[in-house]
């Protein structure tokens, strides 16, 4: 190549590299994606276009769920503390706790990774997660695309997003149709902020020092409820219910509770975590706290009062749902009773 030529790589974008990390994911595929050998017998990472046979699922009467999210600035923390590893978590739960509140069984994931440089190592650590995330969610990851921009990001910003496909019997999906009159309202624990309200929460990093015994809780991942949501809904347990997101508790919720209905719920029963309780101290009100932030609610569901017993059985300890509302038919849209508990 002369001197001063044009190239690609010049102009900031090393496509070198990204074989590079094609390989390593095609290497990670081997142990976490299976190979399509019934649609095309070739591996599914590294094509055009990624291949799932859904041809042996055995549900009757099939409904395709499909969702897309991100992270959102919870990705600038990341950057800021130089961890890696569990904001693909982030990404796959995102999408996979919006799934499964329509009942579906994820079956598999795509991701896209867009760069101001590739950083091998980085975006190694990301993919790690992405990978474990769907180990949880019991799908797979079967493509994706990483896209070095140099320009429109930094050098070391970087962006997620993630695409998400399930499956569902159309006798089995939940949704507020199927809410009754004296139903109740259950609180699933999240796992801390999960991956909305970030914007905020960057806002008073920059103004405040975040004690030592919670930094560990700014970066923490999602929860990702698909096995227990999805032995419930196997059971019948349940008639709808609402992923804790942006937004928070209240609007989320309202979306799984028909016109007719009033959604009740106890402020004072919320579990709140000690990391809401910390942004709370830095002059937000209650309002402020409850429409931005999950509080400590990362999922609820909604289901008839006798279930309840069996439903707690599907959860681990530290996941255990809790009472804190119910369904009524009075002419209010929603009725909040007493104040949050600090």
């Amino acid at each position: 190549m002369k001197k001063n030529e044009n190239s690609y790589k010049k102009s900031g974008v090393n496509i070198s590299l990204a074989n590079k990390l094609v390989k390593h994911i095609s290497n990670l595929s081997k142990k976490d994606v299976k190979k399509t050998k019934d649609a095309a017998k070739k591996d599914v990472i590294g094509g055009f276009g990624s291949l799932f046979d859904i041809s042996k699922l055995k549900i009757k009467d099939p409904v395709i769920v499909s969702c897309t999210d991100g992270v959102g600035t919870k990705i600038d923390l990341a950057n800021k503390f130089k961890k890696f590893d569990t904001i693909g978590i982030d990404l796959v739960a995102m999408c996979i706790n919006d799934l499964i509140v329509q009942g579906a069984k994820p079956l598999f994931f795509l991701d896209y990774i867009a760069v101001g440089k590739l950083d091998l190592n980085k975006t190694k650590k990301i993919l790690k997660g992405i990978f474990k995330g769907c180990r949880i969610s019991d799908c797979k990851l079967i493509g994706g695309e990483t896209a070095e921009m140099p320009g429109i990001y930094s050098k070391d910003k970087f962006d997620l997003a993630g695409f998400s496909v399930g499956i569902v019997s159309k006798k089995k999906i939940l949704d507020k149709g199927k809410v009754k009159k004296n139903d109740i309202v259950l609180a699933i624990p999240s796992s801390g902020i999960h991956s909305n309200g970030y914007s905020l929460v960057r806002s008073i990093l920059k103004k405040n020092k975040l004690p030592i015994n919670l930094k560990k809780e700014i970066l923490r991942p999602t929860k990702i409820y698909s096995k227990e949501i999805l032995k419930l809904t196997d059971k019948n347990l349940i008639n709808a219910a609402a992923h804790i997101t942006g937004g928070g508790l209240i609007e989320n919720l309202l979306r799984s509770v028909p016109s007719n209905f009033t959604l009740n719920i106890d402020l004072s029963k919320i579990k709140i975590l000690k990391i809401f309780k910390w942004l709370k101290t830095k002059n937000i009100s209650d309002q402020e706290m409850i429409k931005t932030f999950n509080c400590g609610i990362g999922f609820c569901i909604i289901a008839p009062k006798k279930n309840i017993k069996k439903i707690k059985r599907v959860f681990p300890k530290n996941y255990t749902p809790y009472e804190i509302g119910l369904i009524t038919d009075e002419k209010v849209k929603i009725n909040l009773s007493k104040s949050l508990i600090w």
